[in-house]
């Protein structure tokens, strides 16, 4: 129950819409009991001609209406009753609509805010959530896992709200119409209340399962797109093809079990909707042939008890997907509740111009039980280029990463002109940085918006500045569309090259004082690999840049490089010192000038 609460939370912005909608509901079962109840006057006063005759005993109003109708001729009540049916059916297809349309809607807003905040929750949280997390599963999270919410709240708590006003009202019918009937219904309810627990608590197991195999459909299908050329250059089709159908069997395996158990419940209401009515039938029927009932009452009887069943059987399928939609609260408020384990202080201060230095701390950092830096301190001086170099793995990009607050060490603390990186906003922090990581991430989206992001309110000249200095101009003045140019999911439309320069472009329109430049000239030519360092080199006067590189060729001017080894700087100097030194830099130095 606690659960089901916990997913009509995402109703609680919308109560006053949800409010109306339940008022509409009441007054539309209300419509349907009343139009039931006409069976009485036309099957006893307008067919047959005859008294209506209830044995139970009815509050004193109806009474008098009852002896209202056995008084009124038959030709005048089928007039009454046919205007009052028009009308009945006016006003019960006005609340009808009314309840329908504001349960969608309340539906598609939930929809909305649920997506609006898993996506708002995705960027508040670290990068470290991601490295833990396939995006193919958070994708699913946000499509998949949010439709079986919405299902439960349009089409779920419309049936539980509507249905369970049709099981009161058609109860209280039947109850008051003749007491025998009492006992045929406080023994059908728990009946067929029994399998729909049972089997509501097995398909809540079962959508758990089915959703989690929809995240791997997911996620299959997010790598190999991302991943097509990599697929292909390694002939990997068919091997791809058929892990996608043995998770996409397995998920329709899942649902079929979900499908067998939920048309189960069907049949079962059905039948012992039928043994209960048979039962009224030849129980109450023999009261109909001794005239202690009249036809018309006896029919109401019988059509409020199945009338009964029919809610029965809805509860029991909203049952069945309000599980499933749980189950997808579970996983959805999984991501919600997450804390981001970067975090601002309570009370953060805004970071002024770069002016001094960057200061590492006693830095130690780790990926769960590995240790990646063990008690780095170093001081960056403004306008100072400091390279990181050292075999795979040793954190040259952690190192670097710390200083926007990727991440946060696990001891240590990194300071900027003498602030405490933890006590400034990450807003004003990363305002202070310009990256060009090792991975291009680019857009689908022009190439003026690419070199432009995050640097928005930049004209055409600063743009077209940055992409000459990048040395990408002159490839997008030939394009057809020149800067206004599409590039493609992922910057698929350009060479690797292309995608590296847009990158460094991006960074220098930001012109920050900081420069962090991961692996920056990595997909870059010979050619294009000099002019960009060229004016990265320029870029370096007045500002603070660090470099992550394997290509050490590149970093010969580095004011400073250190060599990371098993979590240590083992080594510290510049390139000729280095040389000198005849160490592990030398020895990976000249290793690349062999392969030359």
């Amino acid at each position: 129950m606690k659960d089901y609460f916990k997913l009509l939370k995402f109703i609680k912005p919308h109560k006053t819409t949800f409010s109306l909608a339940v008022v509409c509901m009441g007054i539309s079962a209300l419509f349907d009991n009343v139009t039931l109840a006409m069976i009485i006057p036309i099957a006893d006063r307008i067919m047959t001609n005859k008294q209506i005759v209830i044995p139970a005993k009815l509050p004193d109003f109806i009474n008098k209406f009852i002896a209202y109708l056995n008084a009124t001729p038959p030709d005048v009540l089928m007039k009454g009753v046919a205007i009052f049916t028009v009308l009945l059916f006016l006003l019960k297809g006005i609340f009808s609509f009314l309840q329908g349309y504001l349960m969608s809607d309340i539906g598609q807003r939930v929809v909305r805010d649920i997506r609006s905040q898993l996506y708002t929750k995705l960027q508040s949280l670290s990068l470290d959530y991601f490295t833990h997390k396939r995006g193919g599963e958070l994708i699913s999270r946000i499509t998949n896992d949010v439709k079986l919410v919405e299902n439960a709240v349009s089409y779920g708590s419309t049936d539980l709200f509507y249905q369970t006003f049709q099981v009161i009202l058609f109860g209280i019918m039947a109850l008051s119409l003749n007491p025998k009937l009492a006992i045929v219904v406080v023994i059908l309810m728990p009946v067929i209340s029994l399998p729909i627990l049972k089997v509501g608590k097995v398909l809540r197991k079962l959508s758990k399962s089915g959703q989690e195999k929809m995240a791997d459909i997911n996620s299959v299908l997010y790598e190999t797109i991302i991943g097509a050329r990599i697929v292909k250059a390694f002939n990997m089709e068919k091997y791809e093809i058929s892990r996608f159908d043995r998770i996409n069997r397995d998920y329709y395996k899942i649902s079929m079990k979900s499908i067998k158990r939920m048309l189960f419940l069907s049949p079962v209401t059905e039948i012992l909707g039928c043994i209960a009515g048979i039962t009224v039938f030849v129980w109450v029927g023999k009261d109909v042939l001794a005239g202690k009932i009249s036809f018309g009452v006896f029919g109401l009887s019988l059509g409020a008890l199945f009338s009964l069943i029919r809610p029965f059987k809805r509860l029991s399928q909203v049952h069945s997907v309000n599980q499933q939609a749980m189950a997808a609260s579970t996983r959805i408020h999984e991501v919600l509740e997450t804390l981001p384990t970067v975090k601002e202080s309570d009370a953060p201060k805004e970071l002024g111009a770069f002016k001094h230095d960057v200061v590492f701390d006693d830095i130690w950092f780790n990926y769960e039980d590995k240790e990646i830096l063990k008690g780095i301190s170093l001081t960056v001086a403004r306008g100072q280029m400091l390279a990181v170099v050292g075999p795979s793995g040793v954190g040259k990009s952690t190192l670097v990463d710390l200083i926007p607050r990727f991440y946060d060490p696990k001891k240590g603390r990194i300071f900027i002109d003498g602030v405490d990186t933890k006590e400034v906003s990450l807003k004003s922090l990363r305002n202070q940085i310009g990256i060009v990581t090792q991975e291009t991430i680019l857009f689908n989206d022009t190439i003026r918006a690419n070199i432009s992001y995050g640097t928005n309110s930049a004209n055409q000249a600063l743009i077209e500045e940055a992409a000459k200095k990048a040395h990408i101009h002159d490839f997008i003045t030939h394009l057809p569309e020149g800067y206004d140019t599409v590039i493609g999911d992922r910057g698929m439309k350009l060479s690797g090259g292309e995608r590296q320069r847009m990158a460094i472009a991006r960074a220098l329109l930001k012109n920050p004082p900081i420069l962090l430049l991961d692996e920056a000239t990595s997909q870059l030519d010979t050619a294009s690999e000099r002019i960009v360092q060229e004016a990265l080199n320029r870029l370096i006067e007045g500002r603070t840049v660090f470099v992550v590189a394997h290509r050490l060729s590149t970093i010969r001017n580095a004011t400073r490089i250190i060599v990371l080894d098993k979590g240590v700087i083992s080594e510290s100097g510049t390139h000729g010192e280095l040389l000198k030194i005849d160490g592990l830099y030398a020895k990976l130095y000249h290793m690349q000038e062999l392969q030359k």
